[in-house]
């Protein structure tokens, strides 16, 4: 009965994707390169992608907690993500999962797909009418792909900085796509990119899995910006850490985080205004007077904040420490 079900289940996803694409044209030419990943040491999964294309990130890009990526390109058709997502769901591989919707696709010779389930399964496909230089490279738990490229050396170099580069799942990702450029890229230029990681194991509360969703939908150099995201991401996820702690009365865990934050954007005032105002909620009041001198410097309206959080309980109603902390404003 349950193999059945199954049977039933995926049938019904195959003749959707068929129905979702009757009479429909092959697809947007979302040309571009990507590559799907699996971290085998934190089960996180991933996928990166850049495009001389607007918006890349609202079409190529899927990835579900515990369940695994997609990237669907070339003339693009969108619910390779989902209907790839929900086959892997119920128990089918990458392999499975895209050899189902491509059967099941009279346009398939122009689309390029790739998919990573969350034991490391891997699948790509590159349909034999995709525009020159096309292919793709599969390695160990993931996989890189490009079309309309001008060299036919994109992909494998993807492939070879991803696996030498060091660091955490975002990070080798960019790399490949870095990579990309170095290599020539896409043979029109760049215009967008974009990047999803999400968690190994799912907590069942999708955007408290994602790690990371960021986009640039259209800028000169997409790779270089999508980077500068990527590490304004990562301090913003210590705050976050740190206000999470804050909430639970720990403090010393929040200082960490807050640091840590600070020390990866250190010009970033909100980067510095809150932990300034952890340490002098706390006691710590020498401690916070230099940071908050830092940040008034930029920009007074921080004091005037200041002054509005006592109201909301954010901060101790306490004129004189308050006076205390004003004093360090910059004089005019």
């Amino acid at each position: 009965m349950k193999k059945f079900l199954m049977f039933l289940f995926i049938a019904f996803l195959a003749a959707s994707f068929v129905l979702a694409n009757a009479g429909r044209q092959p697809g947007r030419p979302a040309h571009t390169y990507s590559i799907v990943a699996l971290d085998k040491t934190t089960g996180e999964l991933g996928v990166a992608v850049q495009s001389h294309w607007f918006s890349v990130g609202a079409l190529v890009p899927w990835a579900e907690s515990g369940v695994g990526a997609v990237a669907t390109q070339s003339f693009v058709e969108p619910s390779y993500g989902p209907l790839g997502l929900e086959l892997m769901k119920v128990g089918k591989s990458a392999e499975e999962a895209l050899a189902a919707l491509l059967r099941a696709d009279k346009n398939e010779t122009v689309r390029q797909v790739a998919m990573v389930d969350a034991r490391g399964k891997v699948a790509a496909h590159t349909g034999k009418n995709c525009i020159a230089e096309a292919g793709h490279y599969v390695g160990d738990g993931f996989s890189c792909q490009a079309n309309m490229m001008l060299k036919s050396t994109v992909w494998k170099a993807m492939a070879q900085a991803f696996e030498t580069t060091k660091g955490e799942l975002a990070d080798r990702l960019i790399a490949a796509l870095e990579a990309a450029e170095k290599e020539g890229g896409d043979i029109r230029g760049r215009q967008s990119a974009a990047i999803i990681v999400v968690k190994g194991k799912s907590s069942g509360v999708w955007w408290k899995d994602r790690i990371y969703d960021l986009r640039v939908e259209d800028h000169v150099a997409p790779v270089p910006e999508l980077k500068r995201l990527l590490k304004l991401n990562k301090a913003y996820n210590h705050m976050n850490r740190g206000d999470d702690y804050m909430t639970d009365g720990m403090t010393a865990e929040a200082m960490k985080e807050y640091t840590k934050g600070m020390e990866i954007y250190p010009d970033n005032p909100e980067m510095i205004f809150w932990p300034a105002v952890t340490l002098a909620s706390t006691g710590k009041v020498d401690e916070s007077l230099p940071l908050f001198k830092k940040v008034f410097a930029q920009d007074s309206n921080w004091a005037v904040l200041l002054e509005r959080l006592p109201k909301a309980g954010q901060f101790p109603n306490d004129k004189k420490l308050i006076r205390k902390i004003l004093a360090v404003m910059p004089k005019k």
